[in-house]
């Protein structure tokens, strides 16, 4: 089969890349501006088709913890939810975590704290990148920048989440689950009947049976655990970074932004470039693990950096520690649910030339 051409809202291309992906199942809550993920997948039925599994839970802590058992037995399951859902389901995300589960968790980030708005915003990365629950652990956090990497990453989720047995969450916001692009669509994949041989499926003759837990009494053997766990992050770190250049070739200035402020930062070095100004983008696609080494390499040949944020600041203590002091590093943000628009970069980009 060859791909599809569709025009879809972000959050329907995810919904859509699940059944395609051969998901077993999907639990899930409804929450602004994700609900069309939970409300796609229940109308499109595709049990009927692939056998995938849709429930929506009587909240999003039961949704998580249904994620949580799917896995267990080895299958390929997911949730989604917007920021304080995404809250909620942070026990069971760490628990998942601590047991070294796969899934995928799509958080479609709206502004905050508390309940907050319902508008666009990236003020959940230091919940994501830097582990939202309790005790040493990572996510895999990977960012979409439009519709059809919403679609691609599911697949991509679900593949990093079995390869290192951990769970992986897409981190988009509600510019990017609301907005409509076109995308084209895999070919559905069978749903796999090979099951992992972790996976709690009953005690066949010949091995020993399977416990899967994030409890461990012995604080020997607890910090064991830690460092393999440790070890298996720094494996991730040094194969599946992902990040996008844009006008680095000969770039003096630097802006770093992901998801929607990146799409704003493609525009902003084009009017910036217009205007004499060699500025160049580095978009990270992998947010943990964070492109470190190709910011440290950039930032030896440009004068400054300047990150660019639906947040108060957040991605830029990553930058910060990435440049290890070699450039000055500046902020712009916006927040509450206000997108800034490439004339707002600009126009901050120019403030900081001159101050500096």
């Amino acid at each position: 089969m060859e791909r599809e051409l569709r025009l879809m809202k972000g959050n329907e291309a995810v919904a859509e890349a699940a059944i395609r992906a051969g998901a077993d199942g999907y639990f899930g809550y409804p929450i602004t501006p994700q609900s069309e993920i939970l409300e796609y997948l229940m109308e499109a039925n595709p049990y009927t088709t692939t056998g995938m599994v849709v429930l929506q839970a009587e909240s999003e802590i039961a949704a998580i913890n249904m994620v949580y058992g799917g896995a267990g037995c080895g299958k390929k399951v997911m949730t989604s939810s917007s920021s304080p859902g995404i809250s909620l389901k942070q026990e069971g995300i760490t628990y998942m975590a601590g047991a070294e589960l796969p899934c995928v968790v799509v958080n479609v980030v709206r502004g905050g704290p508390g309940l907050g708005t319902i508008q666009p915003s990236q003020s959940d990365y230091f919940q994501a990148v830097k582990g939202g629950g309790h005790g040493d652990y990572h996510l895999i956090v990977l960012a979409p920048a439009s519709v059809q990497e919403m679609a691609d990453f599911v697949g991509l989720g679900f593949d990093l989440a079995f390869k290192y047995r951990n769970p992986v969450m897409i981190l988009s916001d509600g510019a990017i689950g609301q907005m409509m692009e076109k995308v084209w669509l895999s070919p559905q994949k069978e749903r796999s009947k090979t099951v992992p041989g972790w996976a709690t499926t009953g005690k066949p003759a010949g091995r020993e049976r399977n416990i899967i837990t994030s409890l461990e009494l012995d604080p020997d053997r607890q910090e064991v655990f830690n460092r393999k766990l440790v070890v298996k992050y720094n494996e991730i770190r040094a194969n599946e970074v992902r990040c996008e250049e844009f006008s680095c070739e000969d770039a003096e200035y630097l802006m770093v932004a992901y998801g929607t402020s990146a799409r704003v930062c493609q525009k902003a070095v084009e009017l910036a470039r217009a205007q004499g100004i060699k500025a160049g983008l580095l978009r990270p696609i992998t947010l943990f693990p964070f492109p470190s080494a190709p910011i440290n390499k950039l930032a030896e040949k440009v004068r400054l950096i300047l990150t660019v944020e639906m947040s108060a600041g957040q991605m830029i203590e990553d930058v910060l520690l990435s440049v290890s002091g070699k450039v000055p590093v500046y902020h712009y943000g916006r927040m509450g649910g206000v997108v800034p628009t490439p004339d707002e970069v600009v126009d901050c980009l120019k403030t900081k030339i001159i101050g500096g």
